[in-house]
């Protein structure tokens, strides 16, 4: 049967705790588009572990079935076969609200395009998903400070985003993706729409927080240099794992 909430909450809280499990399983993960009378495989037997505090670029070319894997693996999209398993947790047999439920409690999300609402300043952005989640103002707005803070943009809280970079911008995505305080974030091409100086700084911030947090990050990009800012390199091409390699702490 599938498990309750509840039960879900008891066995993520459990395995927080320990150091050096698997926070990500998956096994024969299958996913077809059907488009008409046409079907487009997007994943073919995909099989990937990620342990928890790993920093993990998934990369390959246009089509390899990278962000089409993020989304299975995340619970943003359903695979047809194959078992997914997030902190020992199966995915597959958890409901859609559970699902819901578990991705706002334990996940974060960064992606190419901020998504931030224009009337809001950062501040309100970041400690939005909290409120919408039941959390009362004043400890929301208390966290959604602490967040942007750690992304270092305690100077520019209040405002909105037409009034900050870009990187900026995507400093208080990733600040909204951590206010919940997350086991793992993941990304999908965070820094597609910066320059390259600017891409290289948020590349920064995420690896720090990897690094004095042990906070579990799994990224689709297309680009090498933010592939090896990752501790390893899981390339796609057709649907299918083709290589994983590591990079060294050197490059890094």
């Amino acid at each position: 049967m599938p498990p309750s909430s509840a039960q879900a909450s008891q066995k993520s809280d459990a395995e927080t705790s320990l150091n050096g499990d698997l926070i990500v399983q998956a096994t024969g993960v299958h996913k077809v588009y059907h488009t008409g009378q046409l079907s487009v495989p997007a994943l073919q037997g995909v099989d990937l572990s990620v342990w928890r505090g790993e920093m993990v670029a998934i990369m390959g070319p246009s089509g390899s079935g990278k962000t089409t894997l993020l989304n299975c693996l995340s619970g943003l999209d359903t695979a047809d076969q194959g078992q997914i398993a997030i902190e020992g947790i199966s995915l597959p047999e958890m409901s859609d609200q559970e699902r819901t439920a578990y991705r706002a409690r334990r996940m974060g999300f960064v992606f190419q395009f901020y998504n931030l609402l224009p009337v809001l300043s950062a501040v309100e952005n970041v400690e939005l998903p909290l409120l919408v989640s039941g959390v009362r103002l004043g400890e929301a707005r208390k966290r959604a400070l602490e967040s942007l803070t750690q992304v270092g943009l305690a100077e520019r809280v209040h405002h909105r985003p037409a009034e900050l970079s870009g990187g900026e911008r995507q400093r208080t995505t990733i600040a909204r993706a951590l206010v919940n305080r997350p086991a793992l974030v993941w990304a999908d091409e965070p820094t597609g729409d910066l320059d390259s100086e600017t891409a290289n700084e948020i590349m920064d911030v995420l690896v720090d927080l990897n690094r004095e947090q042990q906070l579990t990050f799994i990224l689709v990009t297309h680009d090498r240099a933010v592939g090896e800012r990752c501790e390893r390199i899981v390339r796609m091409r057709d649907g299918l794992v083709e290589a994983e390699q590591p990079v060294s702490v050197g490059e890094r």
